[in-house]
């Protein structure tokens, strides 16, 4: 808004003949009148004046079309602070019209002279031109501007969302508390530094936070088995990324974030579940993701096995490049976690 009005303020100085120009908007609720654009003055401007002792707020609440003033006006003993900026600037004419779009008061046009000048009927009118022109500037930019705020909005729920299913399962398998959150941030550090582009962080975060959501759909009996699944037990563990690729998959938002949730056990050697892709059929966000979520659960106690010492977990890490894990991957991963 500001860089567009500047330029319409240069304009209207230019086209009008005149020696200063500002814009001052009117908050919805609220009885002060900001000043959002200037040109062509020399002294520092207020940045707001009060709707009810001010010559702009008369224009407005006297629902004037204009409002011409010159140096031997009353209106100016009566408003200190304009007759303030008046005096320091030297101005000698000043114009102000109201800016009105659909009805709407958005606030005010204000122009002025140094030099003794008398406009005739067609200056005046393209004045409220201009004026209209501003309007329909700061009317398109406030649409905007809700529109960005609703998006955002929008977008704050769809998180929140996400994250109370993450905690639900969290909370569901106390085991394993609190991984969801590592493994998501983690994840995020890594594929920064697999320079993956900052727009696709969003869909990483959302599919980390969400990657084992198909287990919702496995009993508890064999979630939370304490000890080793039986092979028959293990099938029904193993279709958790296809419930969570049948969950989802339907969610229009969460498409970018699928890959994560249904590609995680796929393995760089094809032996993963549950397509079985190898290589670079295995999308890059699901080989990041795999490479952290494995170290995540060796370092962390589960109910079948006290944690790994990390130098423990590199090694395995290690001895699954190129079988588990994608080579590239793993050199990014090691570098990323370092010697500690």
């Amino acid at each position: 808004m500001h860089l567009t009005l500047n330029i319409l303020l240069s304009n209207s100085i230019s086209l009008l003949n005149v020696d200063a120009a500002a814009v001052l908007l009117l908050h919805p609720g609220s009885n002060l009148l900001e000043l959002v654009a200037g040109r062509g003055f020399h002294t520092l401007l207020f940045e707001s004046v009060n709707l009810s002792d001010s010559v702009a707020g008369r224009a407005i609440m006297e629902h004037r079309p204009s409002i011409t003033l010159d140096f031997e006006t009353v209106m100016l003993r009566e408003n200190p602070q304009f007759a303030k900026l008046w005096k320091g600037e030297g101005f000698v004419c000043y114009w102000c019209v109201p800016l009105l779009v659909k009805g709407e008061v958005k606030g005010v046009l204000e122009v002025y002279c140094r030099k003794t000048f008398t406009p005739d009927p067609e200056w005046l009118e393209f004045l409220e031109s201009l004026a209209g022109q501003a309007a329909i500037t700061i009317d398109n930019t406030q649409l905007f501007e809700n529109l960005q705020r609703s998006n955002l909005d929008i977008s704050l729920a769809y998180d929140a969302t996400i994250e109370g299913w993450s905690r639900a399962m969290d909370l569901r398998d106390h085991e394993t508390e609190g991984h969801t959150q590592r493994v998501t941030e983690l994840t995020l550090k890594l594929a920064r530094v697999m320079r993956i582009s900052e727009s696709q962080l969003t869909a990483i975060r959302r599919g980390a936070l969400l990657h084992d959501i198909g287990k919702m759909g496995v009993p508890d009996a064999i979630l939370l088995k304490e000890g080793k699944l039986t092979d028959k037990e293990w099938v029904l563990m193993r279709k958790h990324p296809q419930l969570a690729h049948d969950m989802l998959v339907l969610i229009a938002y969460l498409n970018e974030a699928l890959n994560i949730p249904y590609c995680h056990h796929e393995k760089w050697d094809g032996t993963g579940y549950p397509q079985g892709l190898e290589r670079d059929r295995i999308p890059l966000t699901a080989r990041i993701f795999a490479i952290v979520d494995v170290w995540d659960a060796l370092t962390s106690d589960r109910p079948y096995r006290k944690k790994w010492t990390k130098q423990k977990a590199r090694e395995y890490i290690k001895a699954q490049n190129g079988r588990h894990f994608d080579p590239q991957v793993v050199d990014a991963f090691l570098k990323t976690i370092g010697k500690g």
